[in-house]
């Protein structure tokens, strides 16, 4: 049982299920929960076990989790490794490490996520806030003016482009769609508790709630997964919403959607940046040229993956 461990053995404990969690199962009991100490493994690739990507992930998950449920900081685990939590405390932790194990986003479990220099609630109707995506929103401040501006945000979930974009840029007007309510609940509150309360917020898919306005600026992270990616079968990306991931057989729909769709949204000169695949950019270049986009460039993620594509709209379509 954890209830009579120490704050060290705890995390050792942790690395050990989560690791575990990626390996092959290699005993009968291989499923049982850690509380029973009887589980080294359940599943997936023993490569794993030798990353150190991986094993600093492990490290760093269960730090958080304990972190957590102990209601204190990282480093007061680092300091006071000897300490004993309470057998309360202690099976509280066991239940977050099962539901991480499982496959669970480490942010649904904790209840927030870091985004550009904002905190923000996420949960299962909403995407996890990606670090890739920030190349967005830096995109999007280096093409944008200085001064006002009309801004919109195509299916923002957490709000987190939106509202990274309006703590940044005080004179843009930014408004923000989703088709999802319970998104917007979210995009609302953390819009709240940012202290960005003026972001405007619409229900809607895409460009359809947003008849007879226009924008300078339109950025988006639409799903650009193709239906039936067999990565879509990962346990984490399970447990987020499929409607935010998935579009067609491809993973094109939603983009050339918005494509087709921006010029009769966008001012004169105005700009359109979009996230999508690393082996999407050729394929959506192709689709804002087609659509009459100039200076259409893409980008790539501090990985090196091609990650968005932006266009100028012309005023003219081919």
């Amino acid at each position: 049982m954890a209830g009579n461990l120490t704050i060290d053995a705890l995390l050792s404990l942790g690395v050990e299920r989560l690791s575990g969690a990626h390996s092959p199962a290699t005993a009968p009991d291989a499923a049982a929960p850690i509380a029973n100490r009887g589980a080294t493994s359940l599943c997936s690739d023993a490569a794993h076990l030798a990353s150190h990507r991986d094993s600093a992930r492990y490290n760093l998950d269960t730090e958080l989790l304990l972190a957590h449920a102990l209601g204190k900081t990282r480093t007061h685990l680092k300091t006071h490794p000897e300490l004993i939590p309470t057998p309360e405390q202690s099976t509280h932790y066991v239940d977050l490490l099962e539901r991480r194990a499982a496959g669970e986003p480490i942010a649904y479990i904790l209840g927030h996520r870091d985004f550009w220099t904002l905190t923000l609630a996420v949960n299962p109707s909403v995407l996890v806030p990606r670090p890739e995506t920030e190349l967005l929103v830096e995109r999007a401040l280096s093409l944008g003016p200085r001064g006002p501006a009309a801004v919109v945000d195509l299916g923002t979930g957490s709000g987190a482009i939106a509202l990274a974009l309006a703590s940044e840029r005080a004179q843009w007007a930014v408004t923000a769609t989703d088709v999802s309510p319970d998104a917007l609940n979210t995009a609302r509150a953390n819009a709240a508790a940012n202290e960005l309360t003026r972001v405007e917020f619409i229900e809607g898919q895409w460009f359809g709630p947003l008849k007879n306005r226009r924008f300078d600026l339109v950025v988006s992270n639409p799903p650009y997964v193709s239906e039936g990616d067999a990565a879509l079968k990962d346990p984490t990306l399970q447990h987020e919403p499929q409607i935010a991931l998935a579009s067609g057989p491809d993973g094109m729909s939603a983009l050339r959607e918005i494509v087709h769709a921006a010029p009769d949204y966008l001012e004169r000169h105005g700009w359109l940046i979009l996230e999508h695949g690393s082996d999407q950019a050729a394929a959506v270049a192709h689709e804002l040229v087609g659509r009459g986009f100039g200076h259409v460039r893409s980008h790539r993620d501090l990985a090196g993956h091609w990650r968005l594509t932006e266009g100028q709209w012309t005023g003219h379509a081919p």
